[in-house]
């Protein structure tokens, strides 16, 4: 079980194939709920003693609110409907924001009781400041997260890069999360800007799409025009398994991408090399797919143990596998810098890093992305967007 309510609804909506107690789950995800809506409803509408007919009106509205939303994503992401799954996305957005500020007006109102301001009127002025807050929040997020992204260039040391491929320019995408809300044309804009870096090698490192290939392939087909001067590669990440992970493997390589499904390619350039590996997502193996399973020893399996390694792997806590196999740098998303704030002090719950460059081990380097599209709500509040280029270059890391 996750501490991060999104992903509680996310995983109502998709009930991973495992054993244990449903009533568990059902109250974890009840109380979640509760929390949810009923401290924003307290703030906003039961706290300030408005009028009786606004009281029962705003009581109706949360109450349907509450009702709706497991009942949209269960009937939208776990069918795989487009409609209630938009509409749910943006309602779990909604009252996340919603129940964050309410938090912080209720914080506040402490300070305004404290300097003598009396209820109703403290209760009123919190319950405005949260819903304007909000409103300015979720306006700005919404076209925060339906941008193109800008650039954000990284430099890493690789004390083991060959001289010849200093200077080596790596473009990163990752969580482009191809949904219910048609983005064929934010896609090709991407694809873009992707190409306007030259880039020698792109790689694509997860969560892809929400549903199938038939369904996005739409939005996904623009990924055929990347151009990379060596390779263009891609892993799988944990929204893959939840509809058909080997589809969208197999449809990467029939549009010319390396499908990194725990292997490895060589670069090479001017007589120097750099091994690109993949692996499979951590819940690979407990998804049932067969034949999936994040396995490094069989991605390295051949490589020369002297070269320097790439690694793609979805989830950033997969970087202890890294460790132990020496790899030099691992590239990885997931976390979508917490998209609305504060999720990234959720994230952090689960994962070893929620954004940007770190160091771990003797070694091993790890870039983690804010991700390139975002995951459900459509919303990116204090977590932009990114499309990495990351610029390998020989020397001792700057992070250590």
């Amino acid at each position: 079980m996750t501490d991060n309510p999104a992903d509680v609804v996310e995983e109502a909506a998709h009930p991973p194939r495992r054993t244990g107690a449903p009533w568990r789950r059902t109250a974890v995800v009840t109380v979640v709920l509760v929390l949810l809506f009923g401290i924003p409803w307290w703030t906003l509408v039961a706290g300030p003693a408005w009028p009786r007919p606004v009281l029962i009106a705003g009581s109706l509205l949360f109450a349907a609110a509450l009702v709706a939303l497991p009942a949209l994503m269960f009937t939208g992401h776990g069918k795989h409907r487009d409609l209630p799954s938009a509409v749910g996305d943006a309602l779990l957005g909604t009252v996340w924001v919603l129940f964050v500020w309410s938090v912080l007006g209720n914080v506040t109102g402490l300070f305004l009781l404290a300097a003598g301001i009396e209820d109703p009127l403290r209760s009123r002025l919190v319950a405005v400041t949260v819903l304007v807050v909000s409103a300015v929040l979720l306006g700005w997020g919404h076209v925060e997260a339906m941008r193109v992204p800008r650039i954000r260039p990284v430099q890493v040391h690789v004390p083991r890069l060959g001289s010849a491929l200093d200077g080596l320019r790596v473009a990163m995408i990752t969580d482009t999360h191809y949904g219910p809300l048609d983005r064929a044309r934010w896609s090709a804009a991407v694809v873009e800007r992707v190409n306007d870096l030259d880039a020698d090698i792109v790689c694509h490192v997860g969560d892809i799409a929400d549903g199938t290939v038939a369904m996005r392939r739409n939005q996904a087909s623009p990924l055929a025009s990347v151009r990379a001067a060596s390779a263009r590669v891609y892993v799988t990440g944990n929204h893959e398994y939840f509809s058909e992970a080997q589809g969208w493997l197999d449809y990467m390589e029939s549009i010319g991408w390396s499908a990194l499904h725990n292997r490895h390619i060589v670069v090479e350039r001017g007589g120097d090399r750099l091994v690109v590996a993949g692996v499979d997502d951590a819940t690979a193996e407990g998804s049932g797919v067969h034949g999936h399973g994040e396995d490094l020893a069989t991605a390295l399996s051949g490589a020369d143990p002297a070269l320097p390694v790439l690694l793609l792997a979805h989830q950033p806590k997969q970087v202890a596998q890294a460790v132990a196999a020496g790899v030099d740098l691992q590239i990885s998303g997931h976390t979508h810098g917490g998209q609305i704030w504060p999720f990234n002090f959720l994230v952090r719950l689960d994962q070893p890093v929620v954004q940007g460059l770190s160091a771990h081990g003797q070694r091993t380097q790890l870039y983690t992305s804010r991700g390139t599209g975002f995951w459900g709500p459509p919303f990116r509040v204090f977590a932009p967007s990114e499309i990495t280029l990351l610029t390998l270059r020989t020397g001792q890391p700057l992070t250590s």
